[in-house]
């Protein structure tokens, strides 16, 4: 028996593993004070009218014999992915079912849909990046290489034609930066995949967020994107399923490679791996695209959209150089007085008691930066923010 070796060279500890034990060792040395999190992107509202009675209505089905259900289809049922179709036809983009998979998360299926691609591949990711883009190609034993993300491209980088690469990661509106590319700037990065035979792996956990028309909420917005991108999506962050666990992922039938195609392995791999989504959990999916979960669901977004603003506008008032936050839950700000990220969060938490992330944790180029999350509550949000302005103001 030999173990994979290759875990030998991931961090011993999960970013926001740290942040947590980091917190708890301070909370129990000082349990007289009040910790704000702004850290983790965990949602704080809870799940919508519509979704809950979709839930309980599901329930009942399952404790009648004629309503019952057992075993599903691995790749979701019918009723959600037709209703995730009508959601992208709404962008004027056309996905027929089969190219639909129904999951437990997009975190598993970035994670996952590289059971179908060569550990031979060179994988190129944004630096800074959500660890889990890294982490899983470091388990397998891939090359990665890095696309710097910085200030000055405004955390967005671009192709180089001079880079070869197989297997590269997008994620738009960008976890951590909140940077979002536009629809022009995607289809530089389609047409490099295209001319290299590589596929893009477009993360869209927070498309949701997107309002401004020059952006892009699917990357098969863009012509071409159809042949070589996989795109991912999430009802975490979306309806706040974080805790209720269900995304979904498209394989276009268009992506085939040397006689293979993309879309009937991804199938052939969930059908032997994975057992599906549950039925009430899918029912309670698909009540968001409800008029009624519709409308409940803007109300939600809404209110995280506030709790951006009051960050960003703490930021502004202070002269903290940031991103994000306008079409993202996520603020991304530069450390003061060159602090490094680590040393920033242990004076964040010390003087003020708000946690937030160290931009470190997401790179190298996320050295001197930090990240707030817009996904507390209002109160503690406000509260952190009138925190964070009165340490800084000394």
């Amino acid at each position: 028996m030999q173990l994979n070796t290759n875990y030998s060279n991931v961090n011993d500890s999960y970013l926001f593993s740290t942040v947590a034990k980091k917190v708890a060792a301070y909370q129990a040395a000082h349990p007289e004070k009040k910790v704000l999190r702004l850290g983790i992107g965990d949602v704080t509202l809870p799940l919508a009218p519509a979704v809950i009675a979709a839930l309980h209505a599901a329930v009942d089905e399952m404790g009648k014999k004629e309503t019952f259900r057992g075993y599903g289809p691995e790749q979701g049922y019918p009723f959600l992915k037709e209703a995730i179709a009508s959601y992208y036809a709404e962008r004027g983009v056309q996905l027929k079912n089969d190219e639909i998979f129904v999951s437990d998360g997009a975190k598993s299926d970035l994670g996952n849909i590289l059971d179908i691609f060569s550990k031979d591949n060179v994988v190129l990711v944004p630096d800074p990046v959500y660890p889990v883009y890294v982490d899983t190609n470091v388990m397998a034993g891939r090359k990665i290489i890095y696309a710097n993300a910085n200030a000055e491209n405004g955390f967005l980088p671009m192709p180089d034609y001079s880079v070869n690469a197989d297997i590269i990661y997008i994620c738009s509106p960008n976890n951590p930066t909140g940077a979002a590319y536009t629809k022009a700037q995607l289809k530089e990065w389609v047409n490099y995949a295209n001319a290299k035979g590589a596929i893009i792996l477009y993360d869209a956990a927070y498309e949701c967020f997107i309002k401004d028309d020059a952006l892009a909420r699917s990357i098969y917005q863009v012509e071409g994107a159809k042949t070589c991108a996989i795109e991912f999506c999430s009802f975490s962050k979306m309806a706040g399923f974080t805790g209720t666990r269900c995304g979904y992922t498209v394989v276009p039938e268009d992506i085939v490679k040397d006689g293979l195609s993309a879309n009937k392995m991804w199938l052939r791999r969930q059908t032997t791996k994975f057992n599906g989504v549950p039925y009430i959990v899918q029912r309670a999916a698909a009540a968001v695209f409800t008029p009624e979960g519709r409308e409940q669901i803007a109300q939600n977004l809404a209110y995280y959209e506030e709790n951006a603003k009051v960050i960003a506008g703490t930021l502004r008032a202070l002269g903290v150089w940031f991103t994000g936050g306008e079409h993202s839950p996520y603020i991304w700000f530069k450390c003061p007085n060159g602090m490094k990220s680590w040393e920033f969060f242990d004076y964040l938490l010390k003087e003020a008691q708000v946690v937030g992330t160290p931009g470190a944790g997401f790179g190298v180029n996320g050295e001197g930066f930090f990240r707030l999350t817009a996904f507390g509550s209002k109160e503690v949000t406000a509260e952190a923010m009138e925190r964070i302005k009165n340490l800084l103001s000394k």
